[in-house]
């Protein structure tokens, strides 16, 4: 019952970036963006209009996505509020995302907020991005394990992400933000879901590879019919509020094992590699993706 096809959905230009200390220029930016597109990957969340006192790396959004002109108008963009959301408008933007919490603690610490309180700073942001006809994807993050909390019920996680899907969004993303999701896990937490009312067409999860278990957990998911994941090139990214939360999924390690399940992406493996590899030229360390470091020395 596995899916035939699955979409990628590329998240490396923003939440692979958002942890680098080092100041990453705008142009390089933009062409990590345009590669990525050009390997084929359908969808690649370009940056977030959050404040650069938050997250300095992407103090430079706006002139990104000016700078993609109008092929960046179909790229998805983070936004935390109604002040983001104002941005995205000013652009054209088509496409937004925000970002809520399954959990008090972090609900506090990421956007100064309780777990109640996130609902009515993202309910007036969806609504007006609706009636200008965006679409809305809604994450929800700490989904399996919460740093501070521990252990988050399945039943916390499915009442938080329905809320926020029923807000108005098109797609829930499911988010391993500190990796400690195992495969049944994963099978538990979309039947949660499922039986709450909500369709696996609807469901996306994003994964990390903090105890190697992503493609595992990936695995379980395709089992369930679930047909979109997050994934982040060369394996960058974490969580500047979870020191605990390492590396994305790699989307290169994804297609690499969806290539051997025969199932189709529409992502070209050695255009994201080569693409990996030029990126982690700029950031001056090799790329942390198995496949990545296989193919790169893999000779001519």
């Amino acid at each position: 019952m596995m899916p035939t096809k699955v979409t990628i959905y590329e998240v490396g230009p923003r939440d692979g970036l958002q942890n680098e200390k080092g100041v990453i220029s705008t142009e390089v930016k933009v062409e990590f963006i345009q590669r990525l597109v050009a390997a084929g990957l359908p969808v690649v969340e370009a940056t977030s209009f959050v404040h650069p006192r938050w997250v300095p790396q992407l103090a430079d959004a706006a002139d990104v996505m000016t700078a993609l002109g109008e092929s960046g108008r179909g790229l998805p963009v983070l936004v935390p509020n109604e002040r983001g959301l104002d941005r995205a408008l000013e652009l054209g933007l088509q496409h937004i995302a925000i970002f809520g919490s399954a959990t008090e603690t972090f609900a506090q610490k990421n956007l100064n907020r309780s777990l109640d309180e996130q609902f009515a700073m993202f309910e007036p942001t969806v609504t007006r991005a609706r009636d200008a006809g965006l679409d809305v994807r809604a994450y929800v993050s700490m989904c399996f394990g919460d740093p501070w909390e521990g252990a988050v019920p399945i039943d916390q996680v499915v009442g938080v992400g329905k809320r926020l899907f029923d807000l108005g969004a098109s797609q829930l993303s499911l988010g391993d933000t500190i990796g400690v999701g195992t495969a049944g896990h994963v099978k538990d937490l979309i039947g949660g879901f499922v039986a709450a009312g909500m369709r696996v067409d609807d469901l996306a999860m994003h994964f990390h590879d903090t105890y190697g278990q992503a493609l595992a957990n990936t695995f379980s998911a395709l089992q369930e019919g679930i047909t979109t994941y997050d994934a982040s090139a060369g394996g960058l990214g974490g969580c500047p509020y979870a020191k605990s939360a390492t590396g994305n999924l790699a989307t290169e390690d994804l297609v690499w094992m969806l290539d051997g399940l025969g199932i189709e992406t529409g992502v070209d493996l050695d255009a994201v590699v080569s693409t990996s590899v030029w990126m982690a030229s700029h950031l001056g360390r090799p790329s942390p993706s198995a496949v990545v470091r296989a193919l790169a020395q893999s000779p001519a």
